[in-house]
Formats: structure tokens, sequence, C-alpha cells
């Protein structure tokens, strides 16, 4: 998606000579897609649905009602083996939606996401490998941090859209408001334990974009193929922003 922030590489200009006659050290280099006009993948929906998927012949019918109720970013978690079939399947069927992959824990999971058609990887927390296969990927990606020291850590990679995993876990509404002033760059979509009662309590924060939540995928309507429910259901959290 032309626009999405995406990952700055991680080397630092070299300082230049010191003295008056001295020229001004050159300013870091933007990340692709970071400026500041451009879209961002926390602004896309307030809420990215996560979706667990037994069966990839039901991904395609999802999306649509996802996307039909306002929820086009999508986030397809690996957790299961129907899920690159999943990923792939909307990638070539529904094109409005934004899929992206889930549950990214090796080097191997992000570049098949990225062969399968995901626009955007997601994972629950990070390491230096990993981050390096993300950035490799070419793909916007939301690395999950629960620490502040993960969110500077980030900052100096030059990331600034970070997941905030597991939310209500690690501190909740709480311990976001608490990071807003001491860390103004960074924003968050938080994840974990989130539903339709506490999503507008996140949503509220300055430094939240969105949140990541399944209450809009009840089991039993899965099950059931209700599309219809899940698509009232999709547009019930998309009017959290209003």
């Amino acid at each position: 998606m032309g626009g999405v922030t995406r990952a700055a590489a991680s080397s630092s200009p070299s300082p230049g000579p010191v003295g008056p006659s001295a020229p001004a050290a050159p300013a870091p280099a933007s990340a692709p897609g970071q400026d500041a006009a451009a879209s961002s993948l926390l602004g896309l929906a307030p809420v990215i649905p996560v979706v667990v998927l037994d069966d990839a012949a039901d991904a395609v019918p999802l999306a649509r009602a996802l996307v039909a109720g306002g929820l086009p970013a999508i986030e397809v978690t690996l957790r299961t083996p129907a899920a690159l079939d999943a990923i792939r399947a909307v990638a070539a069927e529904v094109p409005e939606a934004m899929i992206g992959a889930g549950t990214v824990l090796t080097p191997g999971q992000a570049e098949a996401a990225r062969a399968a058609g995901a626009r955007f990887l997601v994972s629950p927390g990070w390491s230096p490998r990993l981050l390096g296969a993300m950035k490799d990927s070419g793909l916007p990606f939301l690395p999950g941090v629960s620490t502040a020291s993960e969110v500077v850590t980030l900052l100096e990679e030059g990331l600034t859209e970070l997941k905030f995993f597991p939310a209500e876990a690690a501190g909740g509404t709480a311990y976001l408001a608490s990071l807003a002033a001491p860390l103004p760059r960074a924003r968050f979509c938080p994840t974990g334990g989130i539903g339709p009662a506490s999503a507008s309590s996140y949503l509220a924060l300055p430094n939240v974009g969105c949140v990541g939540g399944t209450w809009m995928l009840p089991a039993e309507a899965l099950a059931a193929k209700d599309w219809d429910r899940v698509r009232r259901l999709a547009r019930e959290a998309a009017a959290l922003a209003a």
C-alpha cells in the first residue's frame, strides 16, 4: 500500500567535523513511507480484525464481510496450516482488503507471507533477526512490544508504529497513557484481551491509532458461516472511530 509506514535502516550517519566551518551533519534518512503526510497502517480503521482460520475456503467471504462492514485491514494469523492459503485467496479475490499476516515468528514466515500476497506483517514480539527479515520483506510491519525499553530501541531503528501486546496483561490503557509524554513519536495498535467494552478507552489515547481484536468474529458465527452477522459486528467496530 503506497505511503504506509515501513522500517528505516538502523545505521546512523557519522558525525561531521566539529567547528564553525564544519558542514551541517546530514539528517537521518527517512524510512520509505515515513512521510508525516503519508497514510498509516494504523489509520485505515479503528480496529484490525485478528483472524484465525482453519478452512481457507472461509477466507474470501469473511474478508468481504469485514470490508463491507468498514474494516479493510485484516490480520490473518499464521497459527493454522490454512493461513497462507487464506492470505493467498484474499489477495487474489478481495483486492479492496488490506490483507496481512500475524503471529510472524521467523524470517521464513515473513518471506512466505510476502510471497502469498500479504500486504503487511505483525509479530507478537521481535528479535534482531526477525526485525531484519521484516525490513527486508519491503512490507509495512508492526513489531510487538510490551516495555518502554523495547519502544526506545525500535524508535532508534526508525520505527514509530508498533503493536502493544499483550495489551491488557501488559498494563492496558494506564501503561500506554504513561508512555505518551516521554515517547511522543511512538504510536500503537494494542492487541490482546481487548473487546467492545474496552476498545473505546484505548482509542481515546493520543498514542493509539487502532486496536486489534476478535470480537467481531465470534466462533459460532464462523462455524455457521454467518457472514451477515460478521458484517454487522464489523460495522459496529468501525463506528468506534466516530
